[in-house]
Formats: C-alpha cells, sequence, structure tokens
C-alpha cells in the first residue's frame, strides 16, 4: 500500500471519532445529568449553583490531553481490539450512562465488562460468533486486559486532578432528624482514544511492532470516544481529602488489573481473571469509602459557633470573596453569627460595606470585605447547612395551615 493511501485510511480512521454515536449520545446524556442536578439543587435550595452546561463543557474539555497521553502509550504498544469489541463496549457504556450514576462509567464496569461479555460469547458459540458480532473472534483478549488496567489508571488520575472541582452541594436528614450537608462529585471525561483493529490498512515494517499481536498482522487505526466516569459522595470530610483518596486507591487497582493482565499474554485466562479483579475492586473501593463516610462525624454540619460554607453560587458577590466551601463564618460586620437569621440581620448593619470573619481550612482567621452595591442580591450567593431541612419545614408548614 502506497504512503497517500494509507493516509487516506488514517483520515478515515480519525473521522470515525466524530460519527460515533457514542459522541453525540453522551453530550445527550451530559445535560441530562445537568438538568438532574440543577433539579436537585432547586428542591434543596431553590436555586441552581452551576448552569445546566457545567457537565457538558467539563467532560468535552478536562480528559483530551489524558487521552492524547494515553493513546501514546497503546499505539506504542500495539493494542488492538476488534470493531465488535467497540460495538459491546459502547452499548456497555450507554447502558451504564442510562443509571444516572457516573461511577457506573468507570473503565472497570465498561471494559471490564465488556471482556467477561466477549469471553463469555467467544466460549458459547465460538463458530457463530463473528456472524453476531463481527470480528469478535479476532480478539486478543490479553491487549484488551492491559488496555484495561491502563485505562483504570488514567481514571485515578483524571479523578485525582479534576473530581473534587466544583461538587454539588446537597442537605439530607441525619438519623437523629438533624439536617447535614454533603457534597456530590459526578464527572464524565471524554478520551480520544486511538485504537488498532484488525484490517488491512496498514501493515507494520518493523518486527518488534506491534508488541502484541494483530490478526494477521494488518491493522487499521480509528480514533473513538471513550468515556470514563467518576461519581461519590462526601459528608465526613472537605471533598478534595475523600475524593482524592479514592483517586488512588483506583489508581492502585489500575496497577494490579495491569500486572494480572500482563501474566495473560503467557497466560491468556489470566486477562479475565483481571477484568474480575477489576470490577469487583472498584465495586469494593465504592462501598468502602461509603463506609468510611457514613461512620465519620458530619463535616458539614450546623456549628456552635459560626456557620460553615456549603456551596458558593457563581456570578454573586461571595463568589469574588475566595471563600471556599467547608471554612466559617464566624462574624460579621464585627457581629457574631450562629445562624442565618443572624448573618442576614448583621450583613443589614451596613448596606454599603460588609466585612466577614472567616475561619480558613487552615484553622487561620482572615478577613474578608467588599462593598455593597444596590441592586445586587443580598443573600450574596453562599449556601449554608439550613437550621432545618427545607423539605421538613415544608411538611411541616403543610401540616400547620391544615
Amino acid at each position: 500500500m502506497s504512503v497517500e493511501e494509507s493516509l487516506i485510511e488514517l483520515l478515515k480512521g480519525a473521522g470515525w471519532f466524530f460519527v460515533h454515536p457514542l459522541f453525540y449520545f453522551m453530550m445527550v446524556m451530559s445535560l441530562a445529568y445537568g438538568y438532574a442536578r440543577i433539579k436537585r439543587e432547586r428542591k434543596t435550595f431553590h436555586t441552581r449553583i452551576e448552569d445546566i452546561y457545567d457537565e457538558l463543557q467539563f467532560t468535552y474539555s478536562k480528559g483530551i490531553l489524558a487521552g492524547i497521553l494515553l493513546s501514546i502509550v497503546t499505539f506504542g504498544l500495539g493494542l488492538s481490539l476488534p470493531f465488535g469489541m467497540l460495538i459491546i463496549i459502547a452499548a456497555v457504556t450507554a447502558i451504564c450512562a442510562l443509571t444516572f450514576r457516573q461511577s457506573m462509567l468507570s473503565s472497570a464496569y465498561t471494559l471490564g465488562l465488556s471482556i467477561l461479555a466477549g469471553i463469555s460469547l467467544e466460549y458459547v458459540n465460538p463458530d457463530a460468533i463473528d456472524q453476531v458480532i463481527p470480528q469478535l473472534s479476532f480478539a486478543n483478549w490479553p491487549a484488551a486486559a492491559v488496555l484495561l488496567g491502563l485505562l483504570l489508571f488514567t481514571e485515578g488520575m483524571l479523578a485525582y486532578k479534576t473530581a473534587h472541582v466544583r461538587t454539588s452541594p446537597s442537605i439530607v436528614m441525619s438519623r437523629r432528624g438533624l439536617p447535614i450537608g454533603q457534597q456530590i462529585a459526578g464527572r464524565v471525561w471524554l478520551l480520544p482514544l486511538f485504537i488498532l483493529i484488525p484490517g488491512q490498512a496498514i501493515e507494520s515494517s518493523v518486527p518488534w511492532w506491534p508488541v502484541l499481536s494483530v490478526h494477521d498482522g494488518a491493522f487499521q487505526l480509528l480514533w473513538i470516544p471513550y468515556f470514563v466516569g467518576f461519581g461519590q459522595r462526601v459528608q465526613g470530610s472537605l471533598p478534595i481529602v475523600s475524593i482524592k483518596i479514592t483517586a488512588r486507591r483506583i489508581s492502585v487497582l489500575g496497577i494490579i488489573t495491569l500486572l494480572i493482565a500482563a501474566g495473560s499474554i503467557w497466560w491468556t485466562p489470566l486477562a479475565a481473571a483481571a477484568a474480575v479483579t477489576a470490577v469487583a475492586g472498584r465495586a469494593f473501593l465504592t462501598w468502602k469509602q461509603r463506609m468510611n463516610d457514613n461512620s465519620a462525624p458530619f463535616y458539614f454540619s450546623k456549628r456552635d459557633r459560626g456557620l460553615m460554607v456549603l456551596g458558593i453560587i457563581p456570578n454573586t458577590p461571595a463568589a469574588g470573596l475566595g471563600l471556599q466551601i467547608g471554612e466559617i463564618i464566624t462574624k460579621v460586620n464585627g457581629i457574631e453569627v450562629k445562624n442565618e437569621a443572624d448573618f442576614y440581620e448583621a450583613l443589614q448593619k451596613n448596606r454599603a460595606f460588609f466585612k466577614l470573619e472567616v475561619v480558613g481550612l487552615n484553622n487561620e482567621v482572615r478577613f474578608e470585605q467588599r462593598a455593597s452595591y444596590e441592586g445586587e442580591h443580598h443573600e450574596l450567593g453562599i449556601l449554608f447547612v439550613k437550621d432545618e431541612a427545607p423539605a421538613l419545614a415544608e411538611t411541616a408548614a403543610a401540616k400547620e395551615t391544615h
């Protein structure tokens, strides 16, 4: 095949990225996730935090560099997946996305379950398998398992860097009937991933590449949208602390999966073991984090002294003050505050200017001050843990009216 023909085939492979149904399906799902979040926030706080496009913008921007770096690694190793596996992965990803739990979009589930499904289909009906799913009999399961380990490691790195950014606040009732705050992280990243599939478009001209064999030694290069998700609820600590711990554990799970997958190069059944390890390990990490979080003292709860910041609404006076989630406002205009009524009453003492005494995340006291302008919203845009959960208060008011 000539150089020109090879370049044409490469361009065709790149074009798959923009015609892949999952690319557009996840756009719709990102907007749906944003709508569901706003609906929950309005129910609790009667306002939204970020707009409906936040999830969409995050998904289609934050994973690009990671996808390119991972593609360099996978291309260097010569990892290949048959076209039929790409179909299974897309179907499993779509099903997981429809659960509205971003944690289900972990590569442990989307690729791990796809590997197990592919191996099962190959075992049940090896003769007719390609009639149902094209090229599935060409699958190199060790290569798929190695890719799973690499994706899990990448997932941990992405979660460590960005999953704690712009978490969504929520308020629930504790077992003692007291309102407590939570932070909910639900993030998805698009990884633009170059994948080799068996084909006749390109042939290797060097004996040492691809490292892992492709069926018949010839391949095509496809550029596909691969989606990785992360979801976590945090109520026992700051979200950045809890999420980074989970993220490190996911990366370790990725390394363990990768080591088992490397063993499958010599003994293929270990590829299935790597997939099972990824699925079971990721489910265990979710359970472990939830148990640890439930057993910890409530972090976002009403304090005897001051008001804890549960959320900051963008484009409000509070957004420019440098306040962070988890900080405590102890005084407003020199007046000690213990609840929201105290806070807004003290705020009205000086309509042209306000000064806040804040206990930072480092337990050091600092002061934030700002002029107030006519027409600005009087509530500044700070969300606190309520003295009484909104839903409970509305129920009580309804009972009194009747």
